[in-house]
Parts: C-alpha cells; structure tokens; sequence
C-alpha cells in the first residue's frame, strides 16, 4: 500500500474519530520491565492538558467509517454521502508504531463503525491492540471503544489487552435512541457496562487468591453521553451521570456536545452546535459530584432544572444558599469546607493537616496557597474578621469584583448582572 493511500485513510479516519464526539483518556501506569517498546508513565489524554500541566497525544483513529446503522446524529451513518475508507489491522498496528517511535504519541485510541456485525468490528480492534501488545511488545497506552451489541466474551477479552474501555451511551434514553437511532437497542449499550463492571469486580477477587491474574482494564472504564441532539435538561443530563457512576462504576462520564451535521426534522439546525461554554459547565458539575461531595438535586433541581451559563455552578450553589455560610474552617469537616467557594480539595487536605497544630488564621491560609479573593466572603477563622455580615448575593458580587485581582473580575464581571 502506497504511502499516499495510507495518508489519505489516516486523514479520513482520524477527521471520523473526532466527529464522533471527545472523550478524554486518563492513563495508567504501565512499568516497562522487559526492556518492551515504549513506556507510559502516567496519564494520556486526547488534546488534554495531564495533571501535570503538558499535553500529550494518543493516535485517535477509526478502523473503518463504514456503518450498517443509521444513526442520524451520526456523520458516518450508513446514509450519508462521505468519502468511506477503511484501515487493514496490519495498517493501524504499523501507523501506531511509527507514531510511537518517532515520540509524536503515547498511545492509542481505537474506534470503530459497526461493518458487517458488532462482533466483527470489535474482534478487528480487539486484534490490534493483541497484537500491539504481544508481537510488538507496545508497552504504551491503549484505549478501545466498545461496539454496542458485541458479545460478553469479546468485552472481556477486550480488557486483557486495553488500559481503559470506553464503554457508551450515545443519547441518554430510550425513547430518543428511539427516535434517531432505530436499529439500535438500548440493552446493546447498557450489558457492556455491566459486564466490564462484573469483570472488574472478578479480577479483585482472583488476583487475592492468585498474584499472577491478568489485570483487566487497568484504567477502569468510561462512558460518553451525546448531549444536545434532543432538548433535554441539564438535570435530566446530570441525573443521567449519577446513574452511571452508582450503577455501573464508570470512572468517569464524558460529556460529546451534538454537532449538527445534516438536515433532519428530528434534529438541531445546522449551525446550532452546543455552546463550548455549556459543556464546561457540565463537567464543573460533574467534578462537584464525583469529588466535592454535592448531590444532583441540591445543584439542579424542578425550581433550578438548568445550569447557569454565566455562573460558576458552586458559585450559583452558594448565593442561592447563603444561609449555610459562613463556615469555620478551624472546626468544620471536610465536606464542609468543599462547599466554601475557591477552596478545592487539595488546600483542604492542606487545611485539615494544618489546624491539628494550631488555630488557623488569615495569613496562615496564604502560607497554605489559599486564594483569599473568593473565600473570604464565605469563611471565618474567627467572629471578628469576617467578610460577610449577611449580604445579600448581589452585594457579594459586588465586593468580589471591587476587591478581586485581575482573572476574578473577568471572570464574574457580567455575573453582577443577575442579581440586579
């Protein structure tokens, strides 16, 4: 196959796999220890920031944009007039390799549409990362799409070889998959969950008995929400997440704004794509439920069904519930203190350590990293040095903006708008 072939399939099949929505890959460590090929030493993330500030790449492809389904919120639907192209298993093992040996990746990220069957399509994928690893002794990060429908044992055979599946739900109920994806069935979306849960479960309880069991997704699992194809809520949305995260374990849901992409009655105009804005909402919210300690209802609720696109989502918590500040942060506990705004988890750990040698103060706070502009307003470390005296919500934009440096007041400026 001629190099400008390959290059062809790799800008049709790449430019595929970002139209079927993002979904950020968070890593595991994987320790080379017989001299194999590569190394990861953390996270990978598709055009992501790692936790350690740069970026890092993964070869996001498809194996083929070829589809028997016709999902309208589908660009590679089995009716749409795109140029189809497809990758030999041999082909995407020796881009990823390439890719890898000249350091312009870390891994892989593998998709697939659904060509002749789902069990077709995902032993193809299964092939390339078994070969990856077994033949090329790849020792960097994998991640693999499930293909809905795809039986149990695939699944599992699946996770032997991949650091983490992704395992997703592509609109969030059934009548709307109903409605936009007829040929699909919800169950075929909702047993690979259940399945790589049960699996994972499994491996815990072998690997106690024996030392030597394969680990099995070593990165756990992720599942993605198509959002903004119908007109739900975002509490509808939210709900949804919280479901997956109790039910099934997900690590993390990832949150795939709905591009328009055709003209059907069913869906969004062409043009009206979800607001880049909204979907941070989203995952702030999302952070706040996984991490901080807050419940669906108190963020959104039947009096509150959508997020506020100008606000903060624990901002708007705070001014719609002033009556639980101030907080003392020398006795409150740690899921307290979370509710406090501009104190995140890592200064609280630092707060909790800090006040089992003394009482804590103002300047201690800015010894610790604290960013006294936002907390101040809903904190004390005593009754005598307190920036609140019962203000009323507007009141404390006000004194955030009068008082706040620079990345502050651009960032709450039009918030004062709200309230007045």
């Amino acid at each position: 196959m001629s190099f400008h072939c390959i290059k062809e399939k790799l800008n049709i099949l790449a430019d595929a796999a970002n139209m079927m929505g993002r979904s950020d890959s968070s890593g595991s460590i994987r320790q080379n220890l017989n001299k194999d090929l590569g190394d990861s030493s953390g996270i990978g993330i598709c055009n992501s920031n790692t936790k350690d500030g740069p970026y890092v790449s993964l070869l996001k492809i498809l194996l083929t944009n070829h589809c028997i389904f016709d999902c309208a919120y589908r660009v590679t639907r089995k009716s749409s007039d795109i140029k189809r192209a497809a990758f030999k298993i041999k082909e995407a093992l020796d881009l990823t390799i390439n890719f890898y040996r000249r350091n312009y990746i870390e891994g892989l990220f593998l998709s697939s549409g659904i060509f002749k069957s789902a069990d077709y399509s995902m032993e193809r994928l299964i092939a390339v990362a078994k070969k990856l690893r077994l033949e090329e002794k790849f020792n960097g990060y994998i991640q693999l799409k499930s293909i809905p429908g795809a039986n149990d044992e695939l699944m599992r055979e699946a996770g032997l070889y991949a650091d983490r599946l992704s395992v997703n739900i592509e609109v969030r109920t059934i009548s709307d998959l109903k409605l936009l994806a007829p040929d699909k069935k919800h169950e075929d979306f909702i047993k690979p969950m259940l399945k790589v849960k049960n699996e994972i479960i499994q491996y815990k309880v072998e690997k106690q008995i024996i030392k030597s069991t394969p680990q099995y997704a070593r990165a756990a699992r992720c599942t993605q929400m198509i959002i903004g194809a119908t007109s739900e809520s975002d509490k509808d949305i939210m709900y949804s997440a919280a479901h997956y995260y109790k039910n099934y374990n997900m690590k993390q849901v990832y949150y795939s704004g709905y591009v328009p992409v055709a003209d059907d009655s069913r869906l969004r105009v062409i043009g009206t794509e979800v607001p880049m804005l909204r979907k941070n909402r989203w995952y702030q919210t999302d952070w706040l439920l996984r991490f901080y300690g807050f419940s669906v209802e108190e963020i959104l609720n039947t009096n509150h069904p959508n997020l506020d696109i100008d606000m903060d989502p624990k901002l708007g918590w705070a001014l719609r519930n002033l009556n639980h500040f101030p907080i003392n942060l020398n006795t409150a506990e740690s899921r307290i203190l979370a509710r406090i705004l501009g104190l995140g988890m890592y200064s609280i750990q630092k707060i909790i350590q800090a006040r089992k040698f003394r009482r804590l103060k103002w300047g201690h706070l800015k010894k610790i990293g604290v960013v006294l502009d936002l907390t101040k307003y809903f904190m004390i470390c005593d009754t005598k040095n307190y920036h609140h005296n019962d203000l009323q919500a507007a009141e404390i934009i006000n004194f955030i903006l009068k008082n706040s440096q620079g990345k502050f007041r651009n960032n709450y400026s039009s918030q004062l708008l709200l309230f007045n």
